[in-house]
């Protein structure tokens, strides 16, 4: 199987796709864990103001990013791949890492200041605990010939890819602006948010591990490069500038992104022991 995992291009709904570069992996969790290191590991991309403690939005914008559009300074993350032979953990890294927004002509408003949001399930074990319509979760290849039709669809392929191998995860589209931290999909209700909810980009990235393939997201945008997000209805791929600079850019131009945390752990070892759990060993596969 091919190493590489990278984001689906997107059909014409896709309004922009930005690429990020990797920031660091580390056995932390700031939104279900913050303060704390504990978590399983994750690879982190976007602002590296990020650290075990729950950030702002005007903290991760004082942050260098690791993506080619400095206008966004959100943080994302997700668990990070590993190929295990014996003792050895091996990450995988993808080949492409990349962000799209979509919908544009159905949101309602921009994601509000220090919104954040995690998109599918950590514990799921089967098919059962996924719910394909509603957050995407799907593995496949890219050339478009694999066994996902013979196959669980949130399963990794069971066959080698004939090019890369990728993964759907989409965002919760809907929520509360009087209360953030409660949200939802717009697919979970008819295509429309419940009443006191408005609609938002819709946010979908890939990276993870077959059922318990998860990921995470603060808000970092900049108010003026999020209104000429929203304006952006009708197009695809438009370049979202702003005033830190053009949408694309090439990478780390003015800053160098760095591990600004601190502590906790790179080493796949380690994390287990700090999460007093012990060490699981699954010769030649992959494992969260």
């Amino acid at each position: 199987m091919r190493s590489a995992i990278l984001l689906l291009a997107g059909p014409a709904a896709a309004l922009t796709d930005i690429e990020h570069k990797p920031l660091f992996r580390k056995n932390m969790d700031p939104l279900v864990s913050p303060g704390k290191y504990v978590s399983h590991m994750h690879s982190f991309y976007g602002s590296d103001a990020i650290t075990k403690d729950l950030p702002t939005t005007k903290q991760l914008q004082a942050g260098c990013v690791s993506g080619e559009n400095p206008n966004d300074a959100s943080i994302y993350w997700a668990p990070t791949l590993y190929y295990v032979n014996g003792d050895e953990y091996k990450e995988v890294y993808p080949a492409t890492f990349k962000t799209y927004y979509e919908n544009i002509d159905k949101a309602e408003i921009p994601f509000p200041e220090n919104f954040h949001a995690i998109a599918g399930n950590s514990s799921a074990k089967s098919q059962a605990d996924i719910d394909e319509k509603i957050n995407m979760i799907t593995w496949w290849c890219d050339t478009g010939v694999d066994d996902r039709n013979s196959r669980p669809r949130a399963a990794m392929p069971r066959s080698t890819c004939g090019a890369h191998m990728q993964a759907i995860l989409r965002f919760p589209d809907c929520v509360d602006p009087n209360k953030i931290t409660s949200y939802t999909y717009a697919a979970a209700h008819g295509g429309k948010c419940p009443a006191g909810m408005k609609r938002m980009p819709s946010l979908r990235f890939s990276l993870g591990e077959g059922y318990c393939f998860h990921g995470d997201f603060i808000n970092g945008w900049f108010d003026d490069a999020q209104a000429n997000l929203l304006k952006a209805k009708g197009q695809s791929f438009m370049r979202i500038d702003g005033a830190k600079g053009s949408g694309k850019i090439p990478f780390n131009k003015n800053c160098k992104p760095m591990d600004k945390d601190g502590g906790g752990t790179s080493d796949y070892h380690k994390s287990l022991e700090m999460m007093e759990k012990p060490m699981k060993r699954t010769p030649s596969t992959f494992v969260a």
